[in-house]
């Protein structure tokens, strides 16, 4: 061997690679992912990256502006956020274009993940510009490994829509899933956002609730979905929350349609509402209220069926 300090690798070894001497490539749209609570998280790289780049884009140039003057990095920044991002991105695209590199980053954990980044990146590739990501924290992720609930597969939600009918639907995806879902959700709508899970989801199902993650106050509440809105009720929510519901149980019953009419029938003839009938189908069976609902629409109205 030529190269001191060197040895062969066999086929089974991993080395693990270290180049703090390689360059910043000019053109190139770098995903950098940031601490999303306690600044010990940024790796050396993503440090590296920040002060080599011409340029970085940041959601919000204050609070990126904070974590630069703490790790001394004056790299100029603009702003690259969801109200500008249409006006920003041929800005962007412009000065990669002419060799630029620049960093994109979000207000915490990695960019596009529930962030405008994912259309600053579509069209850098539709203009064959290089996008390199280098790996940082995710809230998802962070929550996910250390709520206790499966994590061999799992749905990651991000927020859900605002749009009644959308935000709806998706949630009535949720019951039948037999995997983990990740939600995101601000404090003030956590509530709202418990409630409207409770119309589809069984109340007795698991869920984690996980906020201020990596922050001084930390915490993790498990429980079931009835008692995380009674808590919330009590305790009103302070910080950013990660939202981890365990997915439907193997032992959950597997009802074809034609037996969730039967249920949903049955309970209408004993004069419970359309409505009550398939929510309680739906929290029996772990199938979405709002599926079994439209089913029920397939049934006769409750008075021509007492008179069979």
């Amino acid at each position: 061997m030529s190269a001191v300090g060197t040895r062969e690798l066999s086929m089974s070894e991993h080395p693990i690679l270290v180049d703090d001497t390689k360059a910043i490539a000019p053109g190139t749209l770098y995903l950098v992912g940031t601490p999303i609570g306690n600044l010990e998280d940024i790796t050396l790289r993503s440090l590296r990256v920040l002060q080599q780049v011409d340029w970085i884009a940041a959601e919000d140039t204050r609070r990126t502006g904070q974590l630069l003057k703490h790790f001394q990095i004056g790299t100029r920044t603009l702003s690259y956020h969801a109200h500008n991002r249409a006006q920003r991105i041929p800005d962007l695209i412009a000065k990669l274009q002419a060799d630029a590199a620049i960093a994109l980053v979000t207000d915490a954990g990695m960019p596009a993940i529930s962030d405008p980044g994912e259309d600053l990146v579509r069209a850098c590739i539709a203009a064959e510009i290089s996008v390199v990501p280098i790996p940082g924290p995710t809230a998802f992720v962070t929550a996910l490994v250390a709520a206790g609930l499966p994590t061999d597969r799992f749905m990651f939600e991000g927020f859900l829509p605002t749009q009644a009918s959308v935000r709806h639907a998706r949630i009535a995806e949720i019951p039948a899933r037999g995997m983990t879902t990740v939600l995101y959700e601000a404090p003030h709508r956590l509530l709202k956002t418990l409630e409207d899970l409770s119309h589809a989801i069984p109340r007795d199902r698991p869920i984690v609730l996980a906020r201020e993650l990596t922050k001084k106050y930390e915490e993790f509440w498990r429980g079931s979905l009835q008692e995380a809105i009674a808590r919330v009720k009590v305790h009103p929510p302070r910080g950013e929350f990660a939202i981890a519901i365990g997915g439907r149980s193997e032992t959950a019953p597997h009802l074809s349609d034609e037996e969730i009419l039967a249920q949903v029938q049955s309970l209408m003839k004993e004069g419970v509402s359309r409505s009550q009938a398939s929510r309680q189908v739906a929290q029996a069976t772990g199938r979405g209220r709002r599926d079994i609902y439209d089913l029920a629409l397939l049934l006769p109205p409750v008075e021509e069926m007492k008179m069979e």
